[in-house]
């Protein structure tokens, strides 16, 4: 009879402590207002959007790796894959009826090939 009253008081002790844990907080976010006392909002409440909010992102200068490798797809590489970057190339290395190949972009804008 001891251990049932032992685990039934244990079991209630858990449920009164899940329980006070569950309405603390809960009771901390109730704001009631009557009327129209209400508080105005804090400062910096509705401030306006940054100056460059409504503005695209810039544009990436150089060669895109992922248009580098649309372009060795193009020129017959399979399994293509950017290996390297720099500020002057883009290497991508894949496979052609030959093997394992490489080809060489420049890092401008629309990736011109420099070595096949």
């Amino acid at each position: 009879m001891m251990q049932f009253l032992a685990k039934a008081g244990l079991a209630t002790l858990l449920a009164v402590g899940t329980v006070a844990g569950a309405v603390a907080p809960a009771s901390a976010q109730v704001d009631v207002y009557i009327g129209s006392d209400r508080p105005p909002p804090p400062s910096g409440y509705y401030r306006p959007p940054p100056p460059d909010y409504y503005r695209p992102p810039p544009r990436m200068r150089g060669c895109d790796p992922r248009l580098a490798e649309d372009i060795a797809r193009d020129y017959g590489f399979r399994r293509a894959r950017v290996v390297d970057v720099t500020p002057r190339r883009v290497i991508v290395e894949g496979w052609t009826r030959r093997g394992g190949d490489e080809i060489s972009f420049a890092n401008v804008r629309g990736c011109p090939v420099l070595r096949r």
